[in-house]
């Protein structure tokens, strides 16, 4: 039963698809690509990039807002992907995006279908940079720009918290600046992701990790890159952490040019991670010339000084030793010479006064002589013991006696002996 509708012809299913695409195809078909913009409502890659994009005029709210099915092919995705990521822009559900591209028809699955042939960038730019304004303005609003500044960093920042990824360039420099100043740093590392969607979350997690650990400094390092590289670090969670943090948050993050919301929030921002250690080591060298260098170098001038005094006092009195000294010798060489010269003639009296008194002592000798007694007629009779015989009872008749005269000695008995 046809209702009362009057039937001209009757289509295939295929014929009309194909009628359709042709009429599709020839408004804008590959040969009269258009643009289209629109929210971002959900984006898929693998190899091919899949984004499904809605009427962004309509809202969120509206419920049956339309949807576009879009897709760029890996040959085409390649070179758009590379474009977005040297901007710094990464595709997300919420964004509003322009894409430039045709319909294709699928009727297989009855899908009209949108193949992107390229990317609105400086849009997308203006966007991601309006978002970025956006934070900023919130976080100073909330006094989160200042707060991490307005906590008191160490004078000797040796125990360091670092968030980075090993095995790469900006590591490398980070910590080669530590190891090879010479003082003792402490360095507590927890890896990280620093770049793509899973780095903010893992960046996070190691912030607060190392905020409960009670380090001097915490260090946010990562090396140069596209601004999509660092888009991580544009992250409001990533600021929230960094400003709620209780310990000071040192950023080098990048090139010299490069500046994230990170930087911004930090204590203290270093242009690259070279730079940020080359930081760290200077405050520890300017805490150690000014209160280990600078004072020892006072006390050995003030040491040096008192050993110069102490010296120049020996020297004067070692001067003045010597003096006393050889005037003093001086003194006793007069004195012993003076005393030399008693000493002279009071021996040459004693010598004079001892002659004469041999002298005397000779002649009086002399007088009592024995020889010369014996000269004169006198003998010496002595017993057979050779005691003297001075008197008569000194012997005995019959003893034996020795009679000594001039020239020898004469043997005699006693034969008898009278008194007088």
């Amino acid at each position: 039963m046809s209702l009362g509708v009057e039937k001209e012809s009757v289509l295939e299913v295929g014929e009309f698809y194909r009628l359709l695409t042709e009429h599709l195809e020839s408004a804008f078909g590959r040969r009269h690509p258009v643009w289209v913009r629109g929210e971002i409502v959900k984006v898929y890659e693998k190899n091919h990039l899949y984004i499904d994009v809605a009427d962004a005029a309509a809202g969120p709210q509206e419920a049956r807002r339309a949807v576009l099915n879009a897709h760029c092919w890996a040959s085409q995705w390649a070179g758009l992907r590379r474009g977005l990521a040297e901007s710094g822009v990464s595709l997300r559900a919420g964004m509003v995006i322009s894409l430039y591209g045709y319909v294709d028809v699928y009727a297989p699955q009855g899908r009209i279908g949108f193949t992107v042939t390229d990317i609105d960038v400086t849009a997308l730019m203006g966007d991601v940079a309006r978002r970025r304004q956006e934070l900023i303005a919130r976080l100073a609003g909330e006094g989160l720009l200042e707060a991490n500044k307005a906590l008191a960093a160490p004078a000797v920042p040796l125990r360091v918290g670092l968030v980075a990824s090993p095995q790469t360039e900006g590591f490398s420099d980070f910590t080669g600046q530590l190891l090879r100043s010479g003082f003792a740093f402490d360095i507590r590392l927890v890896t990280t992701l620093v770049q793509g969607e899973a780095a903010p979350a893992q960046i996070v997690r190691a912030l607060e990790a190392l905020d409960a650990e009670a380090l001097d400094v915490i260090c946010l390092v990562r090396g140069g890159g596209s601004k999509g590289d660092l888009a991580c670090f544009d992250d409001e969670k990533v600021a929230r952490a960094i400003a709620g943090s209780s310990t000071p948050v040192f950023t080098g993050i990048g090139h010299t040019g490069d500046e994230s919301v990170a930087d911004l929030v930090a204590h203290t921002r270093a242009i690259t991670p070279t730079k940020l250690g080359e930081e760290l080591v200077s405050r520890v060298d300017a805490w150690r010339s000014a209160r280990v260098v600078s004072p020892a170098r006072r006390l050995d001038l003030a040491a040096s000084a008192v050993l110069d005094e102490a010296q120049n006092y020996l020297a004067e009195r070692r001067r003045t030793m010597i003096l006393a000294v050889r005037e003093r010798l001086r003194a006793e060489a007069r004195h012993l010479g003076a005393t030399r010269q008693r000493l002279d003639v009071a021996a040459r009296r004693v010598l004079q006064a001892a002659t004469t008194y041999l002298l005397g002592s000779r002649q009086l000798l002399g007088a009592y002589d024995p020889a010369r007694r014996l000269a004169q007629g006198w003998s010496i009779v002595t017993d057979a013991r050779g005691n003297v015989v001075s008197a008569v009872h000194d012997v005995i008749l019959g003893d034996e006696v020795s009679i000594r005269v001039l020239d020898g000695v004469i043997g005699a008995v006693v034969r008898e002996r009278g008194e007088t």
